[in-house]
């Protein structure tokens, strides 16, 4: 894992990287030891301990550690099932959860201050999740509601705590740059393995995902037959990342982006997630316009270059077949199976999510037969929360985008441009994706949390961290 803080002494920055490789080294070793069932609850523990210590003592180590959490977990998890045999509901990933909770904290002690200031957006939309769990508790167990809960707060209060250290963008932003570039490169390679290979972890916890969850979308358990996942646990919210992390590397200033360019583009193409692909599209148009001509052509010409790289990558096998051939069904409309089958399902099930108006309470999971429980942020919103809570949720919501929109920190910083692209990238996929529910709800709320600090750090004529604003050029 790759998290970093500038710290002055060498022993300030020692002690986090110690738990870190501590937590690191525990998971290998029971792994190796073949003590899987005991890493259950070990590692969501350990990692709960060493997030916490991280949250109070170094809180950008914190940032960085949440993320790799939200990265790795998943692989982890599947590494343990091939051990100890498939088991879910499973303990392991409530760790990114609970570390990312932690976060719930900062919005807590800053409450008042939040809602009297830039903050009230966020709070907002908690309050209306918090609505959505009430009217849930009167009709689901508390077990499946907490769950659900976790699922819709966590990203927002997330996003605040990172809007919250907005005096140290900074610091932020490099914790970001680095730990989104190395997330590209692991997620990326680990993609084009588990696509060539199909390593036995992989192998076991798909067989037992058709098998027992019935589940047929993420392809065959075989080398070349994968929809690929990678170190995640489904396609659509690893593309989600991944989209995120492509984006990033525009505004990077490191040699290895192009290298990391070329595995995560190739491994984006391999989710075979056609809305992800669009998504990138759209985030590429927000993003462009938003900067200086002279970014612009240091954009375009980046651009270029990691086609030349990207492109005969796809063109041979056996990525060439693969990524062909669903790329022609993005031009097949409604020949294509899948839009079918959704637009049916959103036929069935729109009148009824119209008139919701108290809402059905978080925890209810939409159980059509044409139509996921995932593949809808539009229906998942209105038929969970209502009337009564879609409103304040969306409304903090677009209230914080048309903030972001407004300023002009895109033209001097590449990285405020691309915060940008990535909000809106993720919620143009909300009327096919849950992109208020994590991990989509990571990015997109994490990347709006950093978009709101960056807008109120470069408001300031000096900020509190620095005596100068630095502004890349």
């Amino acid at each position: 894992m790759y998290t970093a803080q500038p710290q002055p002494k060498t022993p300030q920055v020692s002690e986090p990287w110690l738990m870190i490789g501590a937590l690191v080294a525990l998971t290998v070793l029971c792994l190796a030891a073949n003590v899987g069932s005991v890493l259950r609850f070990i590692f969501p523990t350990g990692s709960l301990v060493v997030g916490a210590l991280l949250f109070f003592r170094y809180p950008l180590f914190y940032v960085g550690f949440t993320w790799w959490l939200w990265f790795l977990t998943p692989l982890v998890r599947r590494m343990i099932d091939w051990q100890a045999g498939w088991l879910d509901p499973n303990p392991v990933l409530l760790a990114p959860f609970l570390v990312s909770f932690l976060a719930s904290l900062t919005l807590l002690t800053q409450l008042p201050k939040a809602i009297r200031g830039n903050g009230l957006p966020f709070v907002l939309s908690a309050i209306a999740v918090l609505y959505g769990a009430f009217i849930g508790l009167l009709s689901f167990q508390p077990q499946t509601v907490i769950i659900a809960l976790l699922n819709w707060l966590t990203p927002i209060v997330f996003g605040y705590h990172l809007f919250s250290k907005w005096r140290q963008f900074p610091e932020l932003k490099r914790v970001t740059e680095r730990t989104f570039l190395w997330g590209t490169i692991v997620m990326g390679s680990y993609g084009i393995i588990q696509f060539l290979f199909a390593p036995l972890w992989d192998q076991f916890w798909l067989q037992n995902l058709i098998a027992i969850m019935k589940i047929y979308s993420f392809g065959t358990p075989d080398p070349l037959r994968i929809r690929v996942w990678s170190t995640m646990h489904s396609p659509q919210p690893f593309a989600c990342i991944l989209v995120a992390c492509v984006l990033l590397l525009f505004a990077i200033k490191n040699p290895l982006k192009i290298a990391a360019s070329a595995v995560g583009y190739l491994t984006l193409l391999l989710t075979l997630a056609r809305t992800a692909w669009l998504s990138w599209f759209i985030g590429l148009v927000v993003f462009i316009p938003s900067l200086k001509p002279r970014l612009q052509m240091r954009l375009i010409v980046t651009l270029m270059v990691m086609s030349l790289v990207i492109l005969p990558l796809t063109a041979i096998e056996p990525f060439s077949t693969v990524i062909s051939s669903r790329v022609q069904t993005l031009f097949q409309g409604q020949q294509d199976g899948s839009f079918v089958d959704r637009s049916i399902g959103y036929t069935n099930l729109l009148n009824d999510a119209l008139v919701e108006v108290e809402g059905r309470g978080i925890g209810y999971v939409i159980r059509d037969a044409n139509i996921g429980g995932n593949d809808s942020g539009i229906l998942t919103l209105l038929l969970n929360l209502g009337w009564f809570g879609t409103i304040p949720y969306v409304a903090g919501l677009v209230l914080l985008i048309f903030s972001m929109m407004q300023g002009r920190e895109a033209a001097i910083d590449p990285f405020v441009g691309a915060c940008r692209a990535i909000v809106l990238a993720t919620v143009s996929q909300i009327s096919l994706n849950t992109v208020m529910l994590a991990p989509f709800g990571l990015v997109l709320w994490g990347f709006i949390g950093l978009a709101a600090a960056a807008r109120l750090y470069y408001l300031q004529p000096f900020p509190a961290t620095d005596p100068e604003p630095s502004i890349p050029q």
